[in-house]
This record gives structure tokens, sequence and C-alpha cells, in this order.
């Protein structure tokens, strides 16, 4: 998946569609689909092209990171899934994680953390982990700490695992007694 320029230009050939062009053609059918199943499936392609750091400037450039941040309030889990994985994917690139942090992302995937759907809460909280900055520290609530802190016991250990690496690495929190005045 991590590839250069070249080596993808060499795997494509000269008139293959481009990975721009492929992402323009996503991004159309995604907006302009009236088919719930397609919907799902494109979107699901968007987020795993948001891997491939390769595609960042590309995906900014067709503004897919809104996409995903606008499907984040979707009523179709699928779609809450699919983007809670883009925004994961994508928010690794110092440029997508400002552009995410600008446009209420952290507000947008902290919503996300009652959800029953234990991948999007799995990529909530790894793209909170991504996305905290000392400048972007405030934004994350008692509320979110204490939902995060209520996860480090959940019954799913990745879940419980990832909840307490984010709330003792990256809020400062050793236990649950602290919850209440670290925020």
């Amino acid at each position: 998946m991590f590839t250069s320029r070249e080596q993808l230009i060499k795997r494509t050939g000269k008139n293959s569609i481009g990975r721009y062009d492929f992402l323009k053609l996503l991004s159309t059918e995604f907006k302009t689909t009236k088919s719930k199943e397609a919907k799902e499936q494109v979107l699901a392609n968007l987020a795993n092209f948001a891997y491939d750091p390769i595609n960042y400037g590309y995906m900014r450039q067709l503004q897919i990171i809104d996409l995903f941040l606008h499907a984040l309030s979707e009523d179709n889990l699928k779609l809450i899934r699919f983007a809670a994985g883009g925004i994961c994917n994508i928010c690794t690139d110092p440029i997508n994680k400002l552009y995410i942090l600008r446009n209420q992302g952290i507000q947008l995937l902290t919503s996300l953390l009652s959800s029953k759907d234990e991948d999007i809460i799995l990529s909530v909280i790894t793209s909170l982990i991504l996305l905290i900055t000392h400048e972007t520290k405030n934004e994350i609530t008692a509320e979110t700490v204490e939902k995060i802190s209520d996860l480090s016991n959940h019954e799913n250990n990745r879940i419980k695992n990832l909840a307490t690496v984010f709330l003792n690495d990256y809020i400062g929190v050793t236990d649950k007694t602290e919850v209440s005045t670290t925020t």
C-alpha cells in the first residue's frame, strides 16, 4: 500500500486511470448515488484509500475529509463506521490532522463514544489519540474522559486497552478516581 509515485505509475501504466481520477470518481459517486449500498461501499473504499499517504493530497483536493466528517453524523451505522475508519486512517498526516481539528473533528468523534458498534469505538479512540496535542487537550471534556474511563472496563479487550492507553498516556489519568479532577 505505501508506495512511491513512480511505483504507482509503473503499476497502473500510462493509459490506466490515475489515483486522483479514481478517487474523484468515487467521491462523485458517493455524492450522487441514491443507493444506500453503493454509498456504503464507496465510503468503505475511500476509507481504505485514506490509509495510504500518497492519497492524502488528493483527498484534500477532493474534499473527501469533509465527506468523512459529514458522514459521522449520518443515521446509517455502516456509513458512520467507514467514516470513523477513514478519519482514523487519514489523521496521521499533520495537514489532515489540522483540518480535522479546525472542522469540529474532536466533537464529532467524541459524540460517537456511546456507540454500540465496537469498530466505531476503536476508530474514535484511536483518532482521538492521534489528534490530541497540548493545544487540543482542552477540547477533551470531562464527559469524554468519563466515557473513555467507562470504556476502560469494556468486555472487549481491544477497547479496554485502547481506552486505558488514552487515559494514561494522553490525559494523564492513572486511576478512575482521578477522572473527575482531571478536566
